[in-house]
């Protein structure tokens, strides 16, 4: 099959990668030439592990291309998706359309009006989107010469392209026959190993990728405030999760402490799904709560840090280790080091940092701190080591260099990547997240 996709972000540069490499033939579309230039050079703007392979091999076999040219683009397409941003909107929260209604009514005008083309909202949009997508684009075409779908994405930064080709599902939010087996046809993929694909109402469609997020949000947020109370009664929060996460009801995943999720998709979500509630005169105090209680945690994180430094970080040099929202991306949005690292800055600390991928975004949102080539030079002279991102190679770091390269032997792991008791046999002043202090430990033994 033949598919257009408008928008190279995130997720319209996954999903349109992967469907070529499913065999179909793939044409992206953005309105940034520069863009489009970097990716037909060979270059990828964003990091996401294997998508540079995957856009060499799909490209040298023809059947992925790159243009901002929308007409040549849809020029006999069996689908079009629409794959663009919808961020926040400023003042109000609610999810800002306005990127997804102009591709729409541009769309609308290239449709052929004695063909029928699927027009596939791919970008997350509150629930009635797809019937104002509808509306704009029947001023300007045919009714009868397209269908609008939803089709909602459910991938993870640094793991999108197995998310993609190996779903837990795939939702598809369409009662209309002709646009259910196109649909089919640019999944049949999947079928082969069985991926269970849910077929229902568009507005169902959009509120099950507003709800999925809203959940695994609150399930992070639920661990936090228990981490929280393992700490002040001498508790275990790791083992207290493994209890939990064994329940299959429960689930292990999403269910390991830390500074506050952050992202492109759970701070947007919860915002947008929460307005969309309000709007309908609905109580979904679970999700504003969740937001505001993340919101609180990100800056207690900062609070943490200071205390385990004797309340006082004025004068003192602290190395971050992480800055992007999650590993395996260079994805800053919301992340909880532009919560933490300004209001340390802010308290008088002198911050250098280190993280993988995520520095030249960084520099972007904090210019005024500094920035190291590798983890053992942003330790180097340290007062203090603070994990913020739970990158591999953070994980197995050695840990006498650092010891011997710092200037005081002080290790924050807002992650708990290491064990404590081990950290502390080093010679370490160690914290982490949901643990008690060690003579509260001591004294519960």
């Amino acid at each position: 099959m033949k598919v257009a996709m408008v928008g190279t972000g995130y997720v319209g540069l996954v999903s349109g990668v992967c469907f070529a490499d499913f065999g179909h033939e793939i044409v992206c579309v953005d309105k940034d030439p520069d863009k489009i230039e970097t990716l037909n050079a060979g270059g990828v703007p964003i990091y996401e592990p294997g998508l540079d392979a995957l856009i060499e091999r799909n490209m040298a076999a023809g059947r992925l291309s790159f243009t901002t040219d929308l007409a040549d683009a849809m020029d006999g397409a069996d689908a079009v998706f629409i794959a663009v941003g919808t961020p926040s909107r400023r003042g109000d929260g609610y999810a800002d359309l306005s990127y997804v209604y102009a591709a729409a009514e541009e769309i609308a005008g290239l449709i052929p009006k004695d063909g029928f083309t699927v027009v596939v909202t791919k970008s997350t949009v509150p629930v009635g989107t797809g019937d104002e997508v509808e509306r704009i684009m029947a001023e300007h075409a045919p009714r009868d010469a397209f269908e609008v779908v939803s089709n909602p994405e459910f991938l993870r930064e640094g793991a999108a392209i197995d998310d993609f080709k190996r779903p837990d599902r795939v939702v598809v939010g369409t009662k209309h026959s002709r646009a259910e087996s196109v649909m089919r046809e640019l999944y049949r993929p999947l079928f082969l190993n069985e991926t269970p694909i849910v077929f229902t109402e568009r507005r169902t469609s959009e509120l099950i990728k507003y709800a999925a997020n809203a959940f695994l949000a609150t399930k992070i947020t639920f661990i936090n405030e228990v981490a929280d109370l393992c700490e002040a009664v001498g508790a275990n929060v790791q083992e207290v999760a493994r209890g939990i996460g064994l329940d299959k009801r429960i689930g292990a995943k999403f269910l390991h402490a830390g500074p506050g999720y952050g992202g492109s998709c759970f701070p947007k979500d919860t915002l947008a799904l929460a307005r969309t509630a309000e709007e309908a005169n609905v109580s979904l105090s679970i999700v504003e709560s969740v937001i505001d209680a993340n919101e609180a945690r990100k800056r207690r994180m900062a609070n943490k840090i200071v205390a385990a430094l004797g309340g006082d970080v004025h004068g003192l040099r602290l190395c971050v280790l992480g800055l992007a929202f999650k590993p395996n991306t260079d994805d800053m949005r919301d992340a909880p080091s532009l919560t933490i690292i300004p209001r340390l800055v802010d308290k008088g600390a002198d911050i250098v940092a280190y993280d993988p991928e995520a520095m030249e975004e960084a520099r972007k949102h904090m210019p005024d701190i500094d920035y190291a080539e590798s983890a053992f030079a942003a330790i180097e002279g340290a007062d203090a080591v603070v994990i913020i991102t739970e990158w591999n190679e953070f994980r197995a770091l050695d840990m006498n260099r650092v010891k011997r390269l710092m200037n005081a032997p002080n290790l924050i792991d807002l992650r708990n990547i290491y064990r404590g008791e081990r950290m502390r046999d080093l010679g370490f002043s160690y914290t982490n997240v949901g643990y008690p202090a060690p003579a509260e430990a001591e004294a519960a033994q």
